[in-house]
């Protein structure tokens, strides 16, 4: 194989070509069938052999999800980091490789619960399977463009995560998350800036805002006439506005923003509202997120604060 280095970098253009790979049990097939809902063409535990044939069969109309792991029966860690050498080289695709991780702990658990035999240990226990397949991986792991660490998520989460960063297919466009959130669950992973809003007058202290949420016009003028609010949203939208053309100039495809308050009901809903609007109208492909509204719907005697 030619060295690299002697190869014209070339600006990668046409559909996504998506690699999909990562140990056992993190969550690489689901995130495989998420893909093939949001418009890919999706075909999993492809030989690597047969690549440059599925490549040769003319131009991609479509983004391609390719699911590769150990028990792909020509899979090794050289001739999977070669492929992607080459991927990364094609004019006519958008090579990416999508690394689907988790601890081992959390590996070992769902190998117990579901009681299925690891791929590299059919006739051991589950951890030696799990440390042999990590240890292989370890090199892709590094080439890995989009990591995700799934111990922590739910499938939602997991479809919601890949839905932000392959959900808009738009090319080039940066696409922009802003998401709401309570500082009692923790911060969202993957925001890129964070902002608390606990200092704003809380509705939730109005017993006929209580039940609302920052989706509805009195709690969200509520939140509007703070005193304080002018000022600090004018700061949050000029700096958001100006940061976001310069991720988009160094190929960031995706950038998230989230703005916390007590329980994510009120002042982070209408903040994050409020947002979004305001860079939706200067031409940015944005979608939002309320993950404590989504986890009430989910589990509709959750208690509601604000």
């Amino acid at each position: 194989m030619s060295d690299p280095d002697d190869i014209p970098a070339q600006v990668p253009t046409g559909p996504r070509l998506v690699l999909v790979t990562g140990p056992s049990g993190a969550g690489r097939s689901s995130a495989i069938n998420v893909l093939e809902d949001l418009g890919f063409e999706a075909i999993d535990n492809l030989p690597l052999t047969l690549l440059p044939r599925l490549l040769e069969g003319g131009p991609l109309t479509r983004p391609l999800a390719l699911g590769l792991d150990v028990r792909n029966r020509d899979f090794s860690t050289a001739a999977l980091i070669d492929c992607i050498e080459v991927l990364e080289r094609l004019p006519d695709v958008r090579a990416e490789v999508l690394y689907l991780d988790a601890s081992p702990d959390v590996l070992q658990r769902r190998f117990s619960e579901t009681r299925r035999r690891h791929p590299m240990a059919p006739a051991e226990t589950p951890t030696e399977g799990i440390e042999r397949e990590m240890d292989l991986l370890t090199g892709i792991r590094a080439r890995a463009d989009i990591l995700i660490d799934t111990s922590e998520l739910t499938p939602h989460d997991l479809r919601a995560e890949l839905d932000r960063w392959f959900g808009a297919e738009s090319g080039s466009r940066l696409a922009v998350s802003v998401q709401s959130f309570s500082y009692k669950r923790g911060l969202p992973r993957g925001l890129d800036m964070v902002f608390d809003v606990r200092f704003l007058r809380n509705p939730h202290w109005n017993p006929a805002l209580r039940p609302l949420t920052g989706l509805d016009a009195p709690v969200a003028d509520h939140v509007i006439a703070d005193p304080r609010f002018a000022d600090f949203f004018a700061r949050v939208r000029d700096l958001s506005l100006g940061l976001l053309p310069a991720y988009a100039d160094e190929g960031k495809t995706h950038f998230a923003i989230g703005f916390g308050c007590t329980g994510g009901q009120h002042r982070s809903v209408a903040v994050t509202e409020l947002l979004a609007k305001a860079l939706a109208a200067e031409g940015w492909q944005v979608s939002t997120r309320h993950r404590e509204m989504e986890r009430r719907a989910a589990f509709p005697g959750a208690v509601k604060t604000g």
